[in-house]
């Protein structure tokens, strides 16, 4: 019970993340924990959704989720869902124990850098990355469950 998934998708929830990744990993609840998505009224309607019935959403600015993870111990099967690893960064460094990250979704777009058919990373994410390497966390990439998984390491 806990984190079972630490997930980056630059599109949040979507149909590989409620459907394949939740049944796979057996998620009973997602926290999307992205300030833009938090602000996003059309983001907290349509979130619950877009997931199988039983399945909870609950979308945390990053500063609100370090401060609730320090106060209240994760019970549920969760999959944490963010949009970059720079505020996987920041919540490492504030006390967020977790040994692996799946990168599935960052697209590519002017500025960023494609490692993988849908990696794509700017200087600052990759930096990100690396010091969450640095820590002893693991980084796969990994669209689907089915997919094979390839270590950050051997990309860039």
């Amino acid at each position: 019970m806990g984190i079972e998934l630490v997930r980056i998708d630059d599109r949040l929830i979507h149909g590989q993340v409620a459907t394949t990744w939740t049944r796979n990993f057996d998620i009973e609840q997602i926290l999307i924990i992205n300030d833009a998505a938090k602000a996003d009224p059309v983001q907290h309607s349509v979130a619950n959704f877009a997931v199988p019935s039983g399945v909870k959403v609950i979308i945390f600015g990053v500063k609100q989720f370090a401060e609730v993870m320090k106060k209240s111990e994760i019970k549920k099967r969760t999959m944490l869902l963010f949009t970059n690893p720079i505020d996987i960064k920041f919540l490492v460094d504030e006390g967020l124990k977790i040994s692996e990250v799946n990168a599935g979704g960052m697209r590519y777009q002017e500025g960023r850098k494609r490692l993988e058919k849908a990696i794509s990373v700017t200087e600052e994410e990759h930096n990100a990355f690396l010091y969450l390497i640095e820590k002893g966390i693991h980084i796969n990439v990994q669209m689907v469950p089915k997919d094979p998984r390839v270590d950050y390491k051997t990309l860039y």
